[in-house]
């Protein structure tokens, strides 16, 4: 019986695909930045308002309905669970804040309900 000899692979068909994975992620992470980048002013427009609006309905209900701030955060609407809420119970004031991006604060003022403080817009 005769057997055939094996030729040694040639150096195109010993690479792995994971030297084209590495491409493909840096392709991706560009591409994903580019839109993030196109988009800049809606992100940011969009956050600042869900921002203000957090802070604003988040202080109503903490301190008009004298809620827990744990209990306001189910008055949000549905997609700001992204904004994180603190409170400062001395200045009585609620900060509503998009991780990286924006916050707002609201403040309990007394005959005037809850206030925004000034922000640039």
């Amino acid at each position: 019986m005769a057997t055939a000899k094996r030729r040694p692979a040639s150096r195109s068909t010993r690479k792995t695909s994971s030297g084209r994975g590495w491409k493909i992620l840096l392709v991706i992470v560009v591409l994903i930045a580019a839109l993030v980048a196109y988009n800049w002013t809606t992100i940011t427009g969009f956050t600042n308002a869900g921002a203000a609006y957090s802070a604003r309905v988040a202080c109503s209900c903490r301190h008009a309905g004298e809620r827990s701030l744990d209990d306001c955060r189910k008055d949000l609407l549905s997609g700001m669970e992204l904004v994180s809420l603190t409170e400062n119970e001395v200045e009585k004031s609620v900060t509503a804040r998009y991780p990286l991006m924006i916050g707002h604060t609201a403040r309990w003022r007394e005959g005037y309900g809850c206030v925004m403080d000034e922000w640039e817009g």
